[in-house]
């Protein structure tokens, strides 16, 4: 679980100074999935550790539902992007619902894991 942690969060920096650069830098906000992606290196990071790896993995499960909540609203602008419509922002658009997809992926996948944990204790 700590490696896809540590994956997700390289990929959502990624996904942040892609959005930042392709909006010229002009908007700071299209960072913000860069600082959700630091976040989820630094659990995945400290959750190498035994000690702190049930820990760390709870504030990962955690940090994503925030991205999903947080990105949410993204998902009816790629329904009409998807069905060739246009949207305002359409990089921010694409952007956000990547990082909605990415969380929920990484959500269940460690809910998942958790019960496989619960089962074993």
């Amino acid at each position: 679980m700590q490696n896809l942690t540590l994956s997700l969060g390289i990929l959502l920096i990624i996904l942040g100074a892609a959005s930042y650069l392709g909006t010229g830098q002009e908007s700071p906000t299209a960072l913000i999935p860069s600082f959700f992606g630091i976040l989820f290196v630094l659990f995945g990071w400290l959750g190498k550790k035994e000690s702190l790896r049930k820990h760390m993995m709870h504030a990962a499960a955690g940090l994503s539902l925030l991205g999903i909540f947080g990105t949410i609203g993204a998902v009816p602008g790629l329904i009409e992007v998807i069905g060739g419509g246009v949207v305002e922002r359409p990089l921010a658009t694409i952007s956000r619902s990547a990082m909605f997809i990415m969380c929920v992926g990484f959500l269940i996948r460690a809910v998942q894991s958790f019960i496989v944990a619960r089962k074993k204790a």
